[in-house]
Formats: C-alpha cells, structure tokens, sequence
C-alpha cells in the first residue's frame, strides 16, 4: 500500500509499504477514506526525530471503511464505517474504567513512562503505523472505532479522532459557564474548534494569533480576536477587555514549538538534530520547550481562574513563573485527551441538521496522499491560508 513515512527532520516521502494485518484477536484493518494532518505530527517532522525511523508511517487523525475483523473485534463488522480515536486505549483497565482513556494501562508504553500508545508517533508512543495511508491496523477495536452514521460527508465526523476531542476537553478543563470570558492562545485547528465549542456554550472569547487568516477565521464565529504582532502587551489587552481583572480561564492551543523565543527556538532546533544516541537523552534530562504561548496564557487569566493546555509539551526542565502561580492561586488542568471520554457528547451535536461546529469547513486544503509531503511543509511554514489539510488515499 501507499502510506506517507518519515525519512528525516522535515523530511517526508509517500512509499510503498507492507499492507497492515491482523496481529492480535482484537484488531481490525479499514481502509482509509480521509485522513488530516495535525498539529502535532508537525512536532514529527522536525522535532522529534530521535524517536522516529526512517519509514515509519505517520497520522493519526483517521477514518474508513472496516474491511476485516479478529475474533475478539466486538460488534464492529466489515463495512462499518467508523473514525478512529488516536490514542489506543482498552476501555476496561483501572485507568480506563475511571474515565483517564489516555493513560489506558493495557497500552501504555511503560519503557518510556508514557501513557496510552497513539497512532503514527514515535518509540515514546508505541510506533504504531499511523493513518496518513491506504489501510491501517486498528489495535483494540472492540472499543476504540466510533460508528459514523452514512449519508454525511467524511469530514463532518473526521475530527472526532482528535481535532474535536481535544478542544471539547480544552474547553470542559475550564470549568466556564455562560458569560464568562475565555482567552484562546492559538488558533489553528485546536484553537478555532475550542474557540467555537466555547461560543456554543455562550462564553465570550478572545483568540489570539499572529496569522491574519485565523484571526479573521475565529472572528467570523464570533470571536473578538487580539493580533499578537500588533497588539504590544497582549496580557495588557486581555487586562482591558476584562475589567482589569484578566480572562475567566485560558486555553494554550500552541505547544512547544510557540514562537516568541529564539533562544529556545535554536536550542530545540540543535537537539533535534542529535544523533539519536545523543538526542534521546538530551530531550529526556536537558529538554525545554518555547513557552511564549503558556507564559501568555498563565499572566493572562485572572487570580484564581484556570489555564487549560491543549498544546503538546515534552520538556523535562522548563522553568515555570511559580510564585507568580502560586500568588494568583492558579488552577492548571493538561494531558492528553481522553477522546472516547468526550465521543457521546460530541457525535450529539454533530448529529444535528445544521453544521453547528463548522467541522465540514474547517479544512482549507484538500489533497490526494501523494501531495502529503508538500501538505507538511506548506502547513508548517503557515503558506496559503493554511489552517487544515485533509488528505485522500
């Protein structure tokens, strides 16, 4: 089959590789109908790379068609058509009875002291071939799959597999009700799709970006939006618009790779391109991460207000503002999503007649898998508008 690998930093190529097979009685394999790329398979591409192989297939933002079942597979059947949470979880260990699906104890990689495995991202994870290909294996499928109803298009259910989870939790970490005020720190897809989930729910939002096609994006849904390069003190801004008193709550929809520190940004940048006998463990002991983004998010909420971090993080010593912190009595909820936490809730409101999430328009680029590499790079350096890419295989 053909399946997007990664060959190097910011390297990817689409290859032919072995098609997936049934290994344990609980998988199943589909053949794949869409499959987006994400934010954090940008973090791939040139961060992490001491973690990946040459050939390893990336993605984890799936869904298709199940074209073949094990025995143990539950009540999915051949034909099913189903979106595939990214992160691989059992639905029965302690962790998963409790609801934490992301810290599932069935597959959790414990070699690195890592919770559930993920699809298509790196050793850390579990180095699971991801999605961004024709077919994928799906370990436990007695439980990961979610159904999609037929009759509706790919991408009104493609982004249950990540995109929409993590910005429902993005947003319940918040705890906000209606007419509080949320300030949104990113708006790529995570930050529009937490920024609309929170206006469905009546709360006021500020989004914050530098790209001049997000900031009018969230500012069509309603959103009241702050450009990072032109507004100077962006805490200040939030600060005015609040009173005095700062945001109810924030959202870090950025991560490690936030601009604002060239510094940091070299430093990640040299790391990255270690040896990965060298890489590995300067990442583990040494690893810091560009925090614009969460030092933004942290001096922007109000005292005792909450900060919710949706953005990817894998720095073992950043230095954090805790006095400041721990003076204003600030709550910080993180993590991994939980997706099938969140699956019932969401697939309500995508049942609804009218795309009220926008989940059909969010992708700005639609491209076959053998456009893929050029996706990435066009993705990562912001080019032509992009906010989502959807490839099909």
């Amino acid at each position: 089959m053909k399946a997007l690998t990664w060959q190097g930093t910011e390297k990817v190529s689409v290859e032919d590789v072995p098609d997936p097979r049934i290994e344990q009685p609980n998988d199943a394999i589909i053949k794949v109908t869409s499959a987006a790329i994400c934010g954090s398979d940008l973090h791939l591409y040139k961060v992490l790379g001491a973690y990946l192989h040459p050939g390893d297939v990336l993605g984890h933002e799936t869904m298709g068609i199940v074209e073949e079942v094990g025995p143990e597979a539950g009540d999915l059947k051949v034909g099913d058509r189903v979106v595939v949470p990214f992160n691989i979880s059992c639905g029965h260990c302690w962790m998963c009875s409790r609801g934490l699906f992301a810290q599932c104890e069935t597959t959790q990689v414990t070699e690195y002291g890592k919770g559930a495995s993920l699809f298509g991202f790196t050793d850390m994870y579990g180095a699971v071939p991801g999605g961004q290909a024709e077919y994928l294996r799906v370990p436990q499928a007695q439980f990961g799959p979610v159904k999609v109803p037929e009759g509706v298009s790919d991408e009104r259910y493609l982004y249950v597999s990540d995109v929409l989870p993590t910005s429902w939790q993005a947003f319940e970490y918040t705890g906000l009700s209606k007419g509080e005020t949320l300030a949104v720190f990113g708006l790529g897809p995570i930050g529009q799709m937490t920024t609309r989930i929170a206006l469905h729910a009546g709360v006021r939002v500020i989004g914050v970006d530098r790209v001049p096609e997000r900031l009018e994006l969230a500012k069509a849904w309603g959103a009241e939006v702050i450009d990072l390069d032109q507004a100077g003190d962006v805490t200040a801004a939030i600060f005015d618009l609040t009173q005095g008193r700062g945001a109810d709550a924030t959202v870090d929809a950025v991560g490690m790779e936030a601009h604002g520190n060239p510094i940091a940004e070299k430093v990640i940048g040299a790391v990255g391109l270690l040896p990965d006998a060298l890489g590995k463990p300067a990442m583990e002991k040494l690893g810091i991460d560009r925090l614009a983004a969460l030092n933004l998010a942290i001096k922007s909420v109000r005292r005792g207000g909450t900060v919710s971090v949706s953005g990817v993080y894998g720095g073992a010593v950043d230095p954090m503002p805790m006095m400041e912190m721990f003076d204003r009595g600030i709550t910080m909820r993180m993590g991994q999503c939980h997706v099938k936490r969140w699956t019932e809730d969401i697939v309500k409101v995508l049942q609804q007649d009218e795309d009220v999430l926008g989940t059909e328009s969010l992708a700005t680029h639609r491209l076959p898998l053998a456009e893929a590499p050029a996706a990435y790079e066009m993705f990562q350096k912001k080019q032509d508008g992009c906010v989502k890419v959807v490839l099909k295989p």
